[in-house]
């Protein structure tokens, strides 16, 4: 039976569409103002290039921060069981994962059946999320990528103190009128957060393997942070940012429509 997982986040939407565990499409696109009608528009291109039409999908699982706009989806899980049923599948020894993404950032612990045992997350503060890797990459006039990578060379750590984007922005033009690498600047803003992330892994504690998720896992200097800070090393899977799309796939293919888990929000300072 052929199943379909979408995951629509504040910036960006990833559908999967799979066939008794087997991936038969992928795509992922900005999810723009008009979240509705984007997951409508790349929903059929989907199916297009699969060779399917809509009948063919038994049934559609949503996630995400506005997973609920989707009209013809059969049903919606949280991000945290979406990223439990994803992740799992991938890595089957995982307990701890970290899902970094655009707007949040979250920590969960989970059973080794998958179940969500504990979660928190960011969801105030840019300083733990994507947007802030962003921010910085932008006033050091760097693209995301060369900023990883230019961390990656870095000499020496130096602190950055701002719990914002705004006061982040103003510390690393200080920065660079002092003469400090960019190389080291980049390293601070990596370093920044995974700190933010850190701290909310350790609320709920980790064990066993942690697997990061979210389309921050793809940046290879938040992850070399990370592991500093965590003192770990730290499993990544392939396409990390699919992963939550894949889990609500799983759960649509389950019969699983609605899911609770337990959560705690930890509410740091606005951006």
């Amino acid at each position: 039976m052929i199943f379909a997982g979408i995951d629509v986040g504040g910036k960006n939407l990833h559908a999967v569409i799979v066939n008794d565990g087997t991936l038969l499409a992928k795509a992922e696109a900005p999810s723009g103002i008009k979240k509705a009608e984007v997951v409508e528009r790349l929903f059929d291109k989907m199916l297009k290039e699969a060779g399917l039409k809509f009948s063919d999908i038994s049934r559609i699982v949503t996630t995400g921060s506005s997973g609920k706009r989707v009209s013809f989806a059969n049903g919606y899980i949280p991000d945290a069981a979406a990223d439990a049923r994803g992740t799992i599948q991938l890595v089957p020894s995982v307990r701890t994962i970290i899902d970094v993404g655009a707007e949040e950032s979250r920590a969960i612990k989970i059973s080794p059946e998958g179940k969500v045992i504990d979660f928190a997350m960011n969801e105030r503060c840019a300083a733990g999320t994507g947007t802030f890797i962003d921010s910085m990459a932008r006033t050091l006039e760097m693209s995301v990528e060369d900023m990883a990578k230019a961390s990656l060379k870095s000499t020496r750590s130096i602190p950055m103190n701002a719990q914002c984007a705004v006061f982040g922005e103003s510390e690393v033009v200080s920065l660079v009128h002092q003469n400090v690498s960019k190389e080291d600047i980049s390293r601070a803003v990596h370093d920044a957060v995974a700190s933010r992330v850190g701290s909310i892994a350790r609320i709920v504690g980790f064990e066993g393997d942690i697997v990061v998720i979210g389309g921050v896992a793809r940046n290879v200097g938040f992850i070399e942070s990370l592991g500093r800070e965590l003192g770990v090393n730290i499993k990544v899977p392939e396409s990390p940012d699919f992963v939550g799309a894949l889990g609500a796939a799983a759960a649509a293919a389950s019969g699983v429509t609605e899911e609770e888990v337990p959560a705690r929000i930890v509410e740091m300072e606005n951006s």
